[in-house]
């Protein structure tokens, strides 16, 4: 009888440990989803440092006015000593070859072409390519650089130099010319935050200072103001904007006359 009991028990069996899920090597079908619809995964809230920008360009501003108050105030509106020298070796070393560029761009950073059609064909870019926050960001910045620098001209009102081969307007400090470059560069840059667009920023910039100066149309100090109030007006207006520029450069940027695909569900 002890044997047939033995027989209707149960034989031990061994348990095996649960094993831990391997970790995920391949995207679920919701990161493939995403990755091919990029507008519907913008970034949640970020927290955005402002005050550095916001101080830079302040200081850049302040910069533009003390600089100002010395030129009216302990120079009588002239140059300095260096600035007169820098602007006799130009005038020796003035070429054919060398003219000729220095007078294209004084072509594009004035008139029509630098206060109206230049801003208007990026403005309706940003626009076709599904940035209207970047646009109205560049649009608010160029109006505050372009309305400090005839403020400051009014107000310092300095003497140009003597041998000009251009006839510009009013006042010599700060370089319109200057600052109108300096905040097409810097507000692109801040648009786009790509290096390419920093680099090719600087570069037409600094060659807008350079003709400048070449053309006998500034001081080196009209140059350098108009680099800080376009740079410092950039960085001050995009204080405000800086949340939504964030978010709009993560979206997907098509043109307006392809269809954005409507946004779909996951599947598991």
């Amino acid at each position: 009888m002890s044997d047939d009991r033995r027989d209707l028990e149960p034989e031990p069996t061994s348990v095996e440990p649960e094993q831990e899920p391997e970790p995920r090597e391949h995207p679920t079908a919701a990161d493939e989803a995403g990755r091919a619809n990029p507008s519907s995964h913008a970034p949640a809230p970020v927290r955005i440092s402002r005050r550095p920008w916001i101080a830079a360009g302040v200081f850049a501003l302040v910069a533009v006015a003390l600089v100002g108050a010395v030129i009216v105030v302990d120079r009588a509106r002239e140059s300095f000593e260096f600035e007169s020298g820098l602007m006799a070796v130009l005038a020796e070393s003035r070429t054919p070859w060398l003219t000729a560029p220095a007078l294209v761009l004084d072509r594009v950073g004035s008139g029509l072409l630098s206060g109206l059609i230049v801003p208007a064909l990026i403005i309706a870019g940003l626009l076709v390519w599904r940035r209207p926050w970047a646009a109205g960001f560049f649009l608010v910045a160029l109006l505050a650089s372009s309305g400090l620098t005839r403020l400051v001209k009014v107000l310092v009102g300095r003497v140009r130099p003597e041998d000009i081969l251009v006839h510009p307007d009013f006042g010599s400090f700060p370089s319109g010319h200057s600052s109108n470059a300096a905040v097409i560069a810097m507000a692109l840059g801040l648009i786009f935050m790509r290096t390419w667009v920093w680099v090719v920023g600087a570069v037409y910039t600094l060659l807008m200072m350079l003709s400048r100066m070449y053309l006998g149309a500034h001081w080196l100090s009209d140059t350098v103001a108009g680099l800080l109030i376009g740079a410092g007006a950039a960085l001050i207006v995009w204080a405000p904007f800086a949340y939504r520029l964030y978010r709009e450069n993560r979206l997907a940027h098509p043109p307006i006359w392809r269809k954005v695909e409507p946004e779909r569900a996951p599947t598991a």
